[in-house]
């Protein structure tokens, strides 16, 4: 095209030459100048993308040759009047401009380029937990005039960036509870850059009790030695663990003779009304050693432990862990247990569930018996509850203890008693609850009535009527359809609802489900 350009030019003037009148004479190209006056507008773009505008300027030029300076073999050839776009990184450069006169003579200009990138404006920075997940988080960002991102998580002093991307989202699990410091670096393509700083806090909700009943819940297992640890089914359900879920830690053929497994806990265990820890546990033999160990978050010297023997095989015990005689002034968050401590796997499986602080009295949950447990009774409108000795041992109750149930007289119709669970009722085992009752006279309407703990609001009860006088009997209420879901926790009962107290006593013993 310039080729085209410019033999038309020549033409032009040589055919002004030959129309002039024969006294004239003819102009000598070689004679023409060379180009003069050269310059170069640099038009940088502002959008950090290094795309650079060269416009050449002269006097007497016919075509210009562009060298852009940048250590590639790339050039422009340009018209008088045109101008090339050429990209570059930030940085100084020499560009070249050959200007050529119409004798074919060069003039060459040479003139400093400086590309330089402004930094990235607008950064705004996501950080999102993991659903799930309480160790991990999920970090993205968007800006203005940034080529990419960088991101540091802040868990270790040397930490090499993780870079990414507009659009995507970069994932990291830290490996500890704490506070961290994430730095988001929004980069521009050369030195200037735009840094976003948040602190944020790994916790893991995890807390005591711990029963692996929730499906939300991230039980971030910690095996070592060789074990394998995981929440599965319930293998054996019984009175003592009816349990739909429970934690799994099988050690492996050939693991070590320590191996075993540890959750940490969202925060130290608060040990400063109950100084004793229950697990329930199943094993495939008896006579096994299982070591629990309290363990510091950040310093694994700092730890108490002790060691129980499990009495059955292929059944579930309930084991009590005194640590009242130990150093509980430290902070202890990592629940560490093993299993036939001191021997080797051979690729056994043991489960272990519902471990919690208590008063070294039995969990109080389905079936209630009361014969070694006295829940604390709460009364109102009158009405008063307390475990005694059975005061009619014979026919369908001969336990040695149950609840006297007394309305005062003059008590409101409503009155009645609650006691708490220690933890929401399982109804996997059964929607019907029976009770053993005993009456003082037939056709009394006795109510069960279940309460969720946060909110007396979300409740279910039903009504069933005596049958006999002054002897034992069993009640059955039909829940069938409860959802479960609502966590009832709070077992509420009123005897002869709906009638004044006149001071009578009432029994009841043996709470249990049923299908």
């Amino acid at each position: 095209m310039f080729n085209i350009k410019y033999n038309f030019f020549f033409l032009f003037l040589l055919l002004a030459a030959v129309s002039c009148t024969e006294e004239e004479e003819l102009p000598q190209i070689s004679d023409a100048p060379a180009p003069s006056n050269l310059s170069a507008l640099f038009t940088i773009a502002g959008d950090n993308s290094g795309e650079v505008t060269i416009q050449p300027n002269g006097q007497g030029v016919t075509a210009y040759t562009v060298f852009f300076g940048d250590g590639t073999d790339a050039t422009a050839e340009l018209a008088p009047g045109e101008a090339v776009n050429h990209v570059y990184t930030e940085g100084t450069y020499t560009v070249v401009i050959e200007a050529m006169g119409i004798n074919g003579s060069i003039t060459e200009l040479s003139q400093d380029l400086t590309v330089s990138f402004v930094a990235p404006e607008n950064l705004q920075v996501s950080i999102v937990p993991v659903p799930g997940d309480p160790f991990s988080v999920d970090v993205s960002a968007t800006a203005d005039l940034e080529t990419f991102f960088e991101v540091y998580f802040g868990e270790t002093m040397d930490e090499e960036p993780t870079a990414f991307m507009e659009g995507e989202t970069v994932r990291h699990t830290y490996s500890a509870i704490g506070e961290y410091e994430i730095r988001v670096v929004a980069r521009s393509g050369g030195s200037s850059s735009t840094e976003f700083l948040d602190t944020i806090t790994i916790s893991n909700p995890l807390l005591l009790p711990v029963d692996f009943e929730s499906t939300t819940q991230n039980y971030a297992f910690v095996n070592f030695g060789g074990a394998e640890s995981a929440v599965v089914d319930n293998p054996d359900p019984s009175d003592v663990n009816p349990s739909s879920r429970v934690g799994q830690l099988t050690k492996t053929d050939g693991s070590e003779v320590w191996a075993g497994s540890f959750l940490e806990l969202g925060e130290p265990i608060d040990f400063s009304s109950l100084q004793q820890m229950s697990v329930k546990l199943w094993s495939p033999q008896a006579g096994i050693p299982v070591l629990l160990k309290l363990e510091n978050a950040t310093n694994g010297d700092i730890f108490v432990e002790l060691q129980q023997t499990l009495n059955t095989a292929n059944a579930w015990e309930e084991m009590i862990f005194d640590f009242s005689g130990m150093d509980l002034s430290m902070e202890y968050s990592k629940v560490v247990i093993f299993f036939n401590f001191g021997t080797a796997g051979t690729g056994e499986n043991y489960y272990y569930d519902d471990i919690r602080l208590t008063d070294g009295t039995p969990e109080i949950r389905f079936p209630v018996d009361f014969e070694n447990i006295e829940p604390g009774f709460t009364g109102f409108g009158g009405a008063g509850a307390e475990v005694i000795d059975n005061p009619d041992p014979n026919g369908l109750n001969t336990s040695s203890r149950v609840v006297s149930f007394v309305k005062e007289e003059g008590s409101e119709t409503w009155a009645g008693v609650f006691f708490d669970m220690d933890s929401p009722i399982d109804f996997s085992a059964g929607e019907k609850v029976r009770v053993k009752a005993w009456s003082p006279k037939a056709g009394a309407n006795v109510v069960l009535k279940f309460e969720n703990l946060a909110d007396s609001n979300i409740a279910t009860e039903l009504t069933v009527p005596t049958t006999v006088a002054n002897e034992w009997e069993v009640l059955e209420f039909d829940f069938s359809g409860i959802d479960a879901s609502n966590d009832y926790q709070r077992v509420v009962l009123f005897f002869d609802f709906g009638v004044n107290g006149t001071g009578e006593a009432y029994y009841f013993d043996d709470l249990e489900l049923a299908n």
